[in-house]
């Protein structure tokens, strides 16, 4: 009997501790541990996120495990996240994927956090995640567009390759063409929420209040950047200047007394926030995919569950005769599915990671 190929993904980037497994190609658990201690500070506490994943990381990977119906001793690799991401959380991770993995004489894969979610478009569940409600994408084809959005990341990727064509190395090949150069777009939905008194995270927040609001109601800034780089910078300095001055306005303090006076304040700014946010990002995409000639265009990253860039994807495919790839939302956060798909591929081309290699911080592919 052909033994079978099966990697074990580990992320620990941020606040969310993640394993997952996939065998032979296809996924067959994704197991996620999410962190609600940081709720009560409006944003991720790097030193309570990485002792959260000391916490975690032991019961996710064996729940992993367990729902595969694998032993550990019938791993072929072990895939982690290398970086980017923050310090603490990446060495938790990375110490416990090394430390398996030399007791078990098996190969290490670092991944690209980044790269490990443009990767998502390409993991295969198998039946019984699938029956459950966890489907599987179609494979984008080579090359493609893919806009990553994140809290931490804003970034216009190419891939290329031939590898899933069939011949050739099986991981693509990955090139920034365009990045924000302050802020990203995810960055800008929680710190705009936070100003008006939404919960962390606020993305979704504003994402839920904006199906209430009027788009137009507060016109926003829209940086001239050259290129297809991004800036969230002014647009967040406009929301806040847009909010002093209706404070101001009307002789009150605070977000909840301006509230009273004006109705529906909040739904009308998260929805004006998310159209400039959208209209920025797709601007650019579309410029990007136009001068180099592409139309299959993807998109990723935990912004890519917003229901308004959703749209506007399908959207801007139908206008533009693009052919669109969009995540399952399961595939949207930080989840180990999709670093054990970027795992599994630099397994295939025997690309492996030295034990002395450390985690990184700093953003790129």
């Amino acid at each position: 009997m052909e033994k079978r190929t099966i990697i074990l993904g580990i992320e620990s980037s941020c606040d969310d501790t993640s394993a997952a497994v996939i065998v032979d190609g296809l996924l067959c658990s994704n197991v996620i541990a999410s962190q609600k201690v940081h709720e009560e500070y409006g944003g991720v506490v790097p030193e309570l996120a990485s002792r959260a994943h000391q916490l975690n990381i032991v019961p996710v990977v064996d729940a992993a495990l367990k729902r595969a119906g694998v032993a550990k001793e019938e791993l072929s690799a072990i895939a982690f996240t290398r970086g980017p991401g923050l310090l603490g959380s990446l060495l938790v991770g990375t110490s416990f994927a090394k430390g398996l993995a030399l007791s078990l004489g098996i190969p290490l894969v670092d991944v690209n956090h980044l790269q490990g979610h443009v990767m998502a478009h390409f993991v295969k569940p198998d039946e019984r995640l699938a029956v459950s409600g966890l489907a599987g994408n179609s494979c984008p084809q080579l090359p493609f567009l893919c806009l990553l959005v994140s809290g931490g990341n804003s970034q216009i990727i190419k891939v290329t390759g031939d590898g899933l064509q069939g011949t050739g190395k099986h991981m693509p090949r990955f090139e920034i063409i365009g990045q924000t150069i302050d802020d990203a777009a995810g960055e800008a939905f929680d710190k705009c929420a936070k100003v008006l008194g939404l919960p962390y995270p606020g993305g979704p927040w504003v994402d839920k209040l904006a199906q209430q609001g009027d788009p137009t109601k507060y016109p926003l800034a829209k940086p001239n950047i050259a290129g297809y780089d991004y800036s969230f910078s002014g647009l967040k300095t406009s929301f806040l200047y847009t909010l002093r001055d209706m404070l101001r306005e009307h002789g009150v303090e605070t977000i909840d007394e301006l509230a009273e006076r004006v109705p529906n304040l909040r739904e009308d700014l998260c929805a004006s926030l998310q159209t400039t946010v959208i209209d920025i990002l797709m601007r650019k995409l579309k410029k990007a995919a136009k001068d180099l000639g592409i139309s299959h265009v993807a998109v990723a990253g935990g912004v890519s569950a917003n229901s308004g860039l959703r749209q506007a994807m399908v959207e801007y495919g139908k206008r533009y005769r693009w052919q669109v790839y969009i995540p399952p939302f399961s595939f949207t956060t930080d989840n180990a599915a999709m670093i054990a798909q970027a795992g599994y591929m630099k397994y295939l081309d025997g690309e492996f990671c030295k034990l002395e290699e450390v985690p990184f911080a700093k953003t790129g592919v």
